[in-house]
């Protein structure tokens, strides 16, 4: 047995992916073999120390703006690159996999690992039946469990509202406003869906229950981090009433217009912030603005606004 064979199935066989005669060779080959040996013991320390370096969980807003980037990304991306590889040659394909132990090793791993996640998910779960309505007395979906929000409709001259979001199936809650299931799917839906329609109806319908802590930081967190204008805009309406009395509110409708790229945003959230134009942080800001800004109409608003203050003694 060649020590090059021996080195290029190192990995498979720390991993356990031998077939038994080719592991009984090559472990009789570095019992004779002391660079072989080496190898085998640098790949083994190797191995065991991969398994002590755990993965830190994300929060809950950046695995939101991630999955929304990443939609994104998925949207606007050219298709081809590897998988039109792969279709049109997959024989080239293949052969990088025979030569490449490693690579090999990390594509039955991850295939066995994402097979125990599969079956985990569907017998912990179990899916209920496509477009049921959930009773009023069960318990709100865990967010984990959900992969989007379907639609949001609320009926005609009432409070009651229909979320359809999908799990292994679509299925629908029908509740009120002051559901917490509904407030739930409606939160979720406001920061981690796909669609920019779903997610101005959620927001849309937040910004009636703006009082709540939740919904507000939802509605920040929208102002902050949602792509479309539209979205952001209907965030501002729900947080005005808070600038004057909520410091996080104030600081995320400063930050919008300091930084947003929308000039209705900031036209909004330049409008939202008159009252409270005193303000050691809102007038610096307006300093700043007044001296800088690239838009003239903001740098004249900003201005007037200044003009209106009392002097600083």
């Amino acid at each position: 047995m060649k020590c090059e064979w021996v080195r290029e199935n190192i990995t498979l066989h720390v991993y356990g992916e031998l077939a038994d005669d080719a592991r009984h060779e090559l472990e009789q080959h570095v019992t004779r073999c002391s660079d072989c040996a080496a190898e085998l013991k640098a790949e083994r320390e190797f191995h065991a120390l991969l398994l002590q370096d755990h993965a830190v969980e994300p929060s809950p807003n950046l695995l939101a703006a991630s999955r929304m980037r990443l939609q994104e990304a998925l949207e606007t991306a050219q298709q081809g690159g590897f998988w039109h590889r792969l279709a049109f040659d997959p024989v080239n394909w293949l052969r990088q996999v025979h030569f490449s132990p490693a690579l090999a090793s990390v594509i039955l791993i991850f295939g066995f690992a994402a097979g125990i996640g599969t079956a985990y998910k569907v017998f912990s779960h179990s899916p209920q039946i496509a477009n049921t309505t959930v009773v009023p007395t069960a318990a709100a979906p865990a967010e984990a469990s959900i992969t989007g929000i379907q639609s949001i409709t609320q009926e005609p001259g009432s409070n009651q509202i229909a979320i359809k979001y999908n799990t292994v199936s679509t299925q629908e809650a029908q509740g009120s406003l002051n559901d917490q299931r509904i407030q739930q799917l409606l939160l979720f839906a406001a920061r981690s869906n796909y669609n920019s329609g779903v997610r101005m109806d959620s927001v849309d319908l937040l910004t009636q229950k703006p009082d709540v802590r939740p919904v507000r930081d939802a509605l920040i967190y929208a102002l902050r981090y949602d792509t479309n204008p539209g979205v952001r805009l209907k965030a501002l309406d729900g947080l005005g009433p808070f600038v004057k009395d909520d410091v996080q509110v104030r600081d995320a409708v400063l930050e919008a217009l300091v930084n947003d790229s929308n000039p209705g945003v900031r036209t909004e959230a330049l409008r939202l912030i008159e009252p409270v134009k005193a303000d050691g942080s809102v007038r610096g800001v307006l300093m700043t603005l007044a001296a800088k800004d690239q838009s003239q109409y903001i740098k004249s608003q900003a201005r007037t606004m200044l003009a209106q203050l009392p002097e600083i003694d």
